[in-house]
C-alpha cells in the first residue's frame, strides 16, 4: 500500500527542515524528500543568522538533519518527479517511491546562473561572491570588481561600497549609455570607478583571485568580485501542481499569503522557493511559519470533519 504522511516537505534546506520540525513536534507525520542540492553550497560559512554566524552550510544542515529525527520525522535522500492532486496529493520520487500527503511544503529554492566568464563558476562563492550582507565583513577594505550584467547592476555597485571604498564597476557587456544620470552621480559619489569594456577572465595566483582581465588585455588589480548571478527558480512542481505565478525581476515566483500558502489548496511554499532574496534566517523563518499554518489548518479541518459524523 502507498505510505501516507500528514505533510511532505520537499527540499531539505533550511527552510524545509524548519518546517519539519514544527512539523514532528505538532505529532504530524512528516517525510522531508531532499535532492541534497542547497544554494549555498559554494559557500564555506553563512553570516547573519544569530547564533549561527559563521557556520557552514553543511554543519548547520547536519544539525538540522538530527533535530527533526528525534521527532520522528523521515529523511528521503531522493528527489521528486511528479506531484498530482486528488482527495490527497500523491508524491512521486526518482528512486521509484510513491506516497500519499494530506499538505504540502515546496521548499526547492532556486539555481544561481552564473555568467560566462572565463574562472567565475570556479572561485564561486570563495572570492567571487554575490551578496555583500553575507560576505562583504569577510572582504572588507580589499579591492573590490563588481561585474555588471545589466543596468540595474549599479545597485550591487552601490551597495557593495559600504564594504569597501576602492571598488571599480565593470560594465562588460552594458554599454555606458544605459547608465542614467543619476546613476553616475550616485556612483561618483560613492567613489566607484566606471570601467568600460568586456571582461573575458580572471587573474589567479596561488589560488586566489589577483585581478580581472579584459577584453583588450587590460588587467586591473582585484581581490574580489561581485556579481550577479541570474536566478532560476525551481517552481516546475509548483506549475504543475496549477500555483500562480507572479514575474518579478529575478524570475517568477508563486503567489502566497502572509504564511506561505500558494493559490493551490494544501500546497505552501517557503524559503527561495517564493523569492530570490531570502537568506537562511528568512527560509528558516518561512518554514515555520508554513508549518504552524499548516498544524492549525489540519486541526481545524478534522475538528469539522468529526463534529459532521
Amino acid at each position: 500500500m502507498t505510505e501516507k504522511y500528514a505533510v511532505v516537505v520537499i527540499g531539505g534546506g533550511a527552510a524545509g527542515l524548519s518546517a519539519a520540525l514544527v512539523l514532528g513536534r505538532a505529532r504530524h507525520s512528516t517525510l522531508v524528500v531532499d535532492a541534497g542540492e542547497p544554494r549555498n553550497a559554494p559557500a564555506a560559512h553563512m553570516q547573519g543568522y544569530l547564533t549561527r554566524d559563521g557556520m557552514p552550510p553543511a554543519e548547520f544542515l547536519a544539525l538540522g538533519r538530527e533535530e527533526i529525527a528525534r521527532y520522528g520525522v523521515e529523511l528521503a535522500r531522493d528527489r521528486v518527479v511528479e506531484v498530482t492532486r486528488g482527495e490527497d496529493f500523491t508524491v512521486v520520487l526518482a528512486g521509484g517511491r510513491t506516497v500519499r500527503a494530506r499538505r504540502l511544503v515546496v521548499a526547492t529554492g532556486l539555481k544561481d546562473e552564473l555568467p560566462a566568464v572565463a574562472g567565475v563558476a570556479e572561485r564561486f562563492g570563495r572570492d567571487v561572491l554575490h551578496c555583500p550582507f553575507c560576505h562583504g565583513w569577510e572582504v572588507r577594505d580589499q579591492p573590490f570588481g563588481v561585474l555588471a550584467s545589466s543596468p540595474a547592476s549599479v545597485h550591487q555597485a552601490l551597495m557593495v561600497s559600504q564594504w569597501s571604498k576602492d571598488v571599480r564597476f565593470f560594465l562588460h557587456t552594458v554599454a555606458e549609455e544605459e547608465l542614467s544620470d543619476e546613476d553616475l552621480r550616485r556612483l561618483a559619489a560613492a567613489g566607484v570607478e566606471v570601467v568600460p569594456g568586456e571582461v573575458t577572465g580572471l587573474v589567479v595566483e596561488d589560488d586566489r583571485l589577483t585581478g580581472v582581465r579584459l577584453a583588450d588585455g587590460a588587467e586591473h588589480a582585484r581581490s574580489v568580485l561581485f556579481l550577479a548571478p541570474r536566478a532560476v527558480p525551481q517552481t516546475g512542481l509548483l506549475e504543475r501542481l496549477g500555483a500562480e505565478l507572479h514575474d518579478t525581476p529575478f524570475g517568477a515566483y508563486p503567489v502566497v499569503d502572509a504564511t506561505g500558502l500558494t493559490t493551490v489548496p494544501g500546497v505552501w511554499a517557503a524559503g527561495n522557493a517564493i523569492g530570490f532574496a531570502e537568506q537562511v534566517v528568512h527560509a528558516a523563518s518561512g518554514g515555520y511559519r508554513a508549518a504552524s499554518a499548516i498544524v492549525g489548518d489540519l486541526l481545524m479541518t478534522d475538528l469539522d470533519a468529526a463534529a459532521q459524523v
